[in-house]
């Protein structure tokens, strides 16, 4: 078959995806596949609660002391003299120049406070949360005691205000957002770039790769399996979506308040499926190109390793970069295309800030183009052995249908 008789790229790459996400949508694995992710919906919650946990203990809340400047000294006096012996928040003084409301305080982003101490030592005042006046309550009182001048057994009694929230409270759920949803999207993105690895191979096995490679561009086969498991994966998503929503509305009672990522639940769920599609885009090239060198299943295991290897080193560092806004190790996460989407997700669920998100596909999409071209390209030197190689598959197809006639 002749070049001139061949479908045009874009036309044969939408037949194949089209081929390609027929049989995979209407397949029993497919059932497998929409199944598996529910186990992995736990190992989201576990990691969330501990990447939470881990983000609070790297960035601990601090004690907002408000009181006069000669109290507030004595106080920070006490404090330094009992913290070897006894677990205390940290503190920060509040200097005459500073608001010194309670509700601004709590309100700063710019520093992360807990709770604030105001009032004076003989009657203090603590405002935050009601979940941090409760821990914090007797450690106040001790520390208001000693910088007074009195012991254990004269502690004073505490005027408990709780608030709603503070910015520490608002970061804690926030990061527990972000990290459950970079395990999220690592989980979906090292299940889908197996599908589409693993059906490679299978075709490659099956000599359909070389009928294909006879009757279209074979970089149209690239593309077209590229972005048939991508709709593949966005049904998988809608169905999940449908089943947590259900889940969710059914005990919500139950659960309490959902934290509420940075930009809003409705932006947070569309940036989070771009994202998804840039990551699968990036790693499912990587995958494809590696799939196009592996002549049995048995050898895509050893091929595949280096990138397994990529995606759980991207996953690190995106889940340590989050517990740092604005350090050094997180902008490398963003700009570093592999890792660009997981980082800039945590970015979704920690700050409302839309403008860098604008900035960040484009820069992810221009990388998704680079690392497409290159992937094509090897992906057609690799199948079609180039040169001989390629005539060589075109003569066995053309004397197969010689044969046949």
């Amino acid at each position: 078959m002749d070049n001139a008789s061949r479908l045009p790229l874009w036309r044969a790459a939408l037949v194949i995806a089209r081929r390609d996400f027929t049989a995979i949508l209407f397949s029993k694995a497919f059932l497998f596949f929409l199944l598996g992710p529910i186990f992995f919906g736990a190992i989201s919650i576990g990691a969330g609660a501990l990447g939470a946990k881990a983000a609070d203990s790297a960035d601990p809340p601090r004690l907002a002391v408000a009181l006069s400047e000669v109290e507030s000294a004595a106080f920070a006096d006490a404090h330094s003299r009992l913290d070897d012996a006894v677990r205390l928040p940290a503190i920060a003084i509040i200097t005459a120049d500073e608001p010194r409301e309670p509700d601004v305080l709590l309100a700063d982003t710019s520093r992360n406070f807990g709770a604030v101490l105001s009032g004076s030592l003989a009657q203090p005042k603590l405002s935050g949360t009601q979940e941090r006046l409760e821990s914090w309550q007797g450690e106040v009182a001790l520390l208001a005691s000693q910088a007074a001048g009195g012991d254990v057994s004269d502690l004073p009694e505490i005027s408990l205000q709780p608030t709603a929230t503070s910015v520490a409270t608002t970061r804690s759920v926030q990061t527990a957002t972000a990290t459950g949803a970079i395990t999220l999207l690592f989980l979906l993105t090292m299940l889908l770039a197996g599908m589409v690895l693993s059906n490679l191979v299978e075709e490659k096995a099956n000599k359909i790769i070389e009928i294909l490679a006879a009757a279209i561009p074979m970089e149209a086969v690239f593309y077209g399996k590229l972005f048939a498991m991508l709709g593949v994966s966005f049904v998988g998503i809608a169905v999940w979506g449908g089943i947590a929503g259900i889940i969710l509305s059914l005990g919500s009672a139950a659960m309490g308040p959902i934290p509420v990522p940075a930009v809003g639940w409705p932006l947070f769920v569309a940036l989070f499926v771009t994202y998804f599609a840039m990551a699968y885009l990036l790693i499912g090239a990587v995958f494809l190109t590696i799939g196009s060198m592996a002549p049995t299943v048995r050898d895509v295991q050893t091929l595949s390793m280096p990138a397994t290897i990529l995606q759980l080193a991207v996953f690190f560092l995106a889940t340590y970069a989050l517990s740092d806004p604005g350090s050094g190790v997180e902008l490398f996460a963003v700009l570093f295309p592999v890792s660009s989407p997981y980082a800039m997700v945590a970015r979704a669920a920690q700050s409302p800030v839309l403008w860098t998100h604008a900035a960040a596909i484009a820069w992810q999409l221009l990388w998704v183009a680079i690392f497409v071209r290159i992937g094509s390209s090897m992906f057609r030197k690799l199948v079609m052995k180039s040169g001989a190689g390629g005539r060589a598959i075109k003569g066995r197809v053309g004397n197969s249908k010689s044969a046949k006639a």
